[in-house]
């Protein structure tokens, strides 16, 4: 029967020898027996059990449930409930990777807006991911608040238009001017914007809010602390989000 030494086990299983050494000290794979002049000497079934090992390790199983497998002699049960502890732990890291990397795609996404980057635009793109949530929660309360409005705004149209009757339409305009109103107050309180200049976070006055020209994200605003006008990215009042 073939022996091998340290060395050639590491080579002939593609690892370091201190790799093969490492496993004998923790034991997870000894040596068939000791040469005379105490040499580690290996054996061919020991060949094949470090494959194994070493197949089992690039699966992401611990040494300690490698060698709990290698020493269990009905090892039906602990290979089934081994197997599915891995797979589930694989999913786990798999699903905070691809956290991670969805992070990192929409920073990517949002430092691509910003014309001139810097550590603090990095910090600007954090604080509107932070805050996405809120602002979606915000934007949301919006919309269905206004479905009643809309459904009375369509049904007065076409029921003017079907029978002539106009009272119906003349009740939505009622309604709708202070509903403007309340949903503007409504929403520029639960808002702030990041100056593009300075980073600073600002709550502009109703006024300026409501009259600046936008864009679905953004709002032409005069920063109070650096004192430049530009398009200011919208982002969630941090009273907001300590609300949540």
């Amino acid at each position: 029967m073939s022996q091998y030494t340290t060395g050639e086990v590491a080579k002939l299983c593609a690892v370091s020898v201190r790799t093969v050494q490492y496993y004998d000290a923790r034991g997870v794979l000894s040596p068939t027996e000791l040469s005379e002049g105490g040499r580690r000497l290996y054996s061919e079934d020991d060949v094949r059990k470090m494959r194994i090992i070493c197949f089992l390790r690039g699966l992401g199983f611990s040494l300690n449930n490698i060698s709990t497998l290698m020493q269990e002699e009905n090892s039906q049960q602990v290979i089934s409930l081994l197997m599915e502890e891995q797979e589930h732990a694989l999913q786990q890291e798999i699903a905070q990777k691809q956290s991670m990397l969805d992070a990192l795609k929409e920073l990517q996404q949002g430092l691509t807006r910003i014309p001139n980057l810097s550590v603090e635009s990095i910090g600007d793109v954090v604080h509107i991911m932070n805050s996405k949530k809120q602002l979606k929660k915000i934007r949301l309360t919006m919309v269905l608040s206004a479905i009643p409005l809309g459904i009375l705004q369509w049904g007065s149209i076409i029921l003017w238009i079907a029978t002539g009757i106009w009272w119906p339409f003349v009740l939505y305009v009622a309604l709708g001017i202070p509903y403007a109103a309340w949903i503007s107050i409504y929403y520029f309180k639960r808002v702030d914007y990041i100056c593009p200049q300075c980073h600073e976070v600002f709550h502009p006055t109703f006024k300026e809010s409501f009259w600046a020209n936008h864009t679905p994200s953004t709002r032409k605003l005069t920063c109070p602390k650096c004192g430049v006008k530009s398009f200011c990215v919208e982002t969630a009042a941090e009273r907001e989000k300590k609300a949540e």
